[in-house]
C-alpha cells in the first residue's frame, strides 16, 4: 500500500521532500501546504499534487506529513498532527526548546502515530558504509562549513548546521557528555554564524566541532580515531578513508580499507525509512523509527548547551 502524505512548508528543504515523495513508488504525494499561496501552487504544479495554505485542510486525506516549517512552528503544528493520529517527520531541530520537544514526544506517546526527527546526515551513504566498522571512537574532529544563504535565519549556526554533527557524535559515542566548552560570533546576522565546541564524554572521548555559515567553500567532514584506526568521512563527496594498524608478524603494518559507496541521496534514504516505519518495517536496530523524538531532544539539548556556552563567552 502506498502511504498518502503531504509536505507542510515548501521552502528550499520542504520542496526537496515533495520532489522525492513524488518519485517514490511507496508514496502518494497528495498535497503541499505553505502560507505563501503562490509558492504552494508552483510546487504543487511541479509535482502533480494539490496545494493548500492551511495544513488542517489536508488532514482528512493523508496518513503522514513531512513538517518543514520554521522551527518555531514545529511543536504547535506537530502536536496537533500527532493528536489526530497523523505520522510526522519533523525536520531538525525537533523544536526551538526542550519544553516544546517534550510536548511533541508526549503527544506521540499518546497517539497511534509515529514521530521521526529529520537528522538526514545519519543516512549519508558514506556514514552507512563505515558504520559497521566503528568500534570505540576516542577523538572526533568535525567541520561543517557552508556558504551564506538567506535561509534558516530564524536559528543560529549551532541549531542550523552544527546540530548535524552533534547528533552524529551522540549517535556514535555510547557515553554521556561530561563537559561542554564553546565559542561563537555573529558575522553577517545578529545570531551566531560561526562556532566551535569542545565536548568531553564520561568515557574519555573528546570531540572538537566547528560549524560556519559564512565560509567561501562547502565542507562537511567528520574525522575520528579509535583504537588502532583512523577514519575520515566526507559527507559532501560521499567518500571514506579508513587506515588501520595491523599487528601481524613479522611486524606492524598499515592497511587502508576501500569502500564501495552508494551515491543515493541521504534525504531520499531518510524518507524511505520513514515510509517503511509507517508500513511496519523497523529500521536497523529494531526501533520503531530511525531517529526518535527522544534522540531529537537529546541532540537539541546538547546544541542548546553549546549555544549557551558560546553566548556566555561572547559576553565576557
Amino acid at each position: 500500500m502506498r502511504v498518502k502524505l503531504a509536505v507542510v512548508g515548501v521552502g528550499a528543504l520542504g520542496e526537496q521532500h515533495a520532489r522525492i515523495y513524488s518519485e517514490l513508488p511507496e508514496a502518494e504525494l497528495v498535497a503541499v501546504v505553505d502560507i505563501e499561496e503562490e509558492k504552494a501552487r508552483q510546487v504543487a504544479s511541479r509535482y502533480s499534487c494539490r496545494s493548500y495554505q492551511r495544513y488542517e485542510d489536508v488532514l482528512d486525506s493523508v496518513e503522514a506529513v513531512s513538517l518543514a516549517v520554521p522551527t518555531r512552528e514545529h511543536a504547535r503544528i506537530g502536536v496537533d498532527l500527532l493528536k489526530r493520529d497523523v505520522h510526522v517527520l519533523v525536520e531538525k531541530p525537533i523544536a526551538q526548546d526542550l519544553e516544546e520537544a517534550e510536548l511533541l514526544i508526549q503527544a506521540q506517546k499518546k497517539s497511534g502515530a509515529l514521530l521521526q526527527v529529520g537528522h538526514s546526515e545519519r543516512f549519508n551513504p558514506a556514514l552507512l558504509a563505515v558504520k559497521p566498522f566503528i568500534t570505540q571512537p576516542k577523538f572526533f574532529e568535525a567541520h561543517r562549513l557552508a556558504v551564506f544563504v538567506p535561509r534558516s535565519l530564524d536559528v543560529d549556526v549551532i541549531l542550523d548546521l552544527m546540530i548535524h554533527d552533534l547528533d552524529l557524535i551522540l549517535h556514535l559515542v555510547d557515553s554521556p557528555v561530561r563537559e561542554v566548552r564553546a565559542v561563537g560570533i555573529p558575522v553577517l546576522t545578529s545570531r551566531i554564524d560561526i562556532a566551535n565546541a569542545r565536548l568531553e564524554f564520561e568515557n574519555g572521548c573528546v570531540a572538537n566541532v566547528t560549524a560556519s555559515r559564512v565560509s567561501r567553500e562547502r565542507i562537511r567532514k567528520l574525522r575520528f580515531f579509535q583504537p588502532f584506526e583512523y577514519v575520515s568521512i566526507d559527507f559532501h563527496k560521499k567518500e571514506v578513508e579508513m587506515v588501520s594498524l595491523l599487528d601481524e608478524a613479522p611486524g606492524k603494518q598499515i592497511s587502508e580499507r576501500n569502500f564501495e559507496i552508494d551515491q543515493d541521496e541521504p534525504l531520499k534514504l531518510e524518507l524511505q525509512t520513514f515510509l517503511g516505519s509507517i508500513q511496519g518495517k523497523k529500521p536497523v536496530g529494531g526501533e520503531p523509527v530511525a531517529c526518535s523524538g527522544e534522540e531529537g531532544k537529546r541532540a537539541l539539548a546538547l546544541a542548546l548547551e553549546v549555544k549557551s556556552r558560546a553566548q556566555s563567552a561572547l559576553r565576557e
